[in-house]
């Protein structure tokens, strides 16, 4: 079970940095959002492997926090790209 949760963990963090490559090179900013988003994601994941990992479940609090987070920052991006005001 530890070995499986090691390749998982080592698998979530590759894939992490193919979104910030995504981020960082999109050709466009939908192309970008959705790399942040996926990021969020893996992030997320990340912290649920390593709560378990080490027996240590606060860690899942951080995720959530990240995730929260993650979502305000996508629907003031959308807003503000959709040409909206953020008060609006």
């Amino acid at each position: 079970m530890d070995q499986f949760l090691h390749i998982l963990l080592y698998t979530q963090i590759g894939l992490a940095f193919f979104c910030l490559y995504r981020i960082i090179k999109g050709p466009t900013i939908a192309d970008r959002m959705v790399g942040i988003d996926i990021f969020g994601i893996l992030v997320v994941g990340i912290c649920a492997i390593l709560a378990i990992m080490t027996h240590r479940p606060f860690i899942i609090d951080i995720g959530i926090a990240w995730i929260i987070l993650s979502f305000i920052g996508t629907l003031t991006l959308a807003k503000y790209l959709g040409g909206k005001k953020l008060n609006e």
